[in-house]
Parts: C-alpha cells; structure tokens; sequence
C-alpha cells in the first residue's frame, strides 16, 4: 500500500504476539489509559484475570524490541440469528510510538487467526463515533460498516 493515511511510515518486523498473563498488568494499564479508558495496574490485573478464567476471552498483547505496544481482546459468544459463534473484538489499541508501522494490522490478523481457530463465522468490533481514523483504518483492513448500535448505561460503565 502507498500513499494514504493508512500507508505504513516505518518498517516494523513482525511483532512477538502472545496471550496476556499477570505479568503484562502495567502495560495493559498504560493501553486501556491510552485508549481512553482510566485503568491501574490492578484494575489491569483484576481484568486480565477475568479474561484468562473465561474460555471465551482472549487478550493478545504484541511486544516490539522488547516491550508491549499494542493489544487486542476477543470475546466468543452465539449469534442466535445466524446460529453461529461471532468473535467480537473488544478493545484494540497501538501505542502512539508504535502507530504506523503496521502493528495495527498485525493485531487485526491474529485477532481473525484466533477467531477462525475459535470456530466463529465472523470478526465484528465496536468503535465509537467519534474515532472517524478508526473507522477509515477498519475500512482498510477489509471491515464494512455493521448495524447501529445503541447503548443503555445500567450503571457506570
């Protein structure tokens, strides 16, 4: 790819690419910050926790020259109106030194390894509308445009 937005600014080999465990706490509590989302280290381990005792969560962390720039996490569940299993991909994020460099895209194609592997029939994510360079990078990355979604907050979250 040349040009564009989405053309990639610097040569990034590919990244060690592996499930999340405890040890990774501070550096996914820096991502979630980054991403918008306020989180401690224990709030991180508290949350990867949850995911590594849940069969159908998966948190993939990508470490370049040695430490974590990015992320993304997977959730399994049953579509009743395709009768089938969607993964849908929860959260993604690339540190702002590690952007452009395809490290997004890295993500995106384990994120669709783990989820063929995983038995689901497609690969949807969420994203917020105010993040319009997301949606472009989505659009990039062979994702089309899905439903509208609503939300109805029944607490803090």
């Amino acid at each position: 790819m040349s040009g564009g937005p989405f053309a990639l600014r610097g040569d990034l080999p590919d990244a060690d690419l592996r499930s999340a465990d405890l040890i990774d706490a501070d550096d996914v509590a820096a991502l979630l910050c980054e991403l918008g989302y306020p989180c401690d280290t224990d709030d991180a381990l508290r949350r990867i926790r949850a995911i590594l005792d849940n069969d159908r969560q998966a948190l993939v962390v990508a470490r370049v020259d040695g430490a974590v720039a990015g992320l993304v996490a997977l959730d399994f569940m049953y579509y009743l109106p395709l009768d089938t299993i969607t993964c849908r991909i929860t959260a993604l994020v690339v540190s702002a030194t590690a952007r452009g460099q395809g490290l997004g895209r890295q993500l995106l194609r384990e994120a669709e390894r783990r989820a063929r592997r995983g038995g689901a029939a497609r690969l949807e994510l969420t994203s917020g509308s105010q993040r319009t360079e997301a949606h472009a990078f989505y659009r990039a990355c062979g994702f089309s445009d899905g439903t509208v979604r609503f939300v109805k907050r029944l607490g803090d979250a």
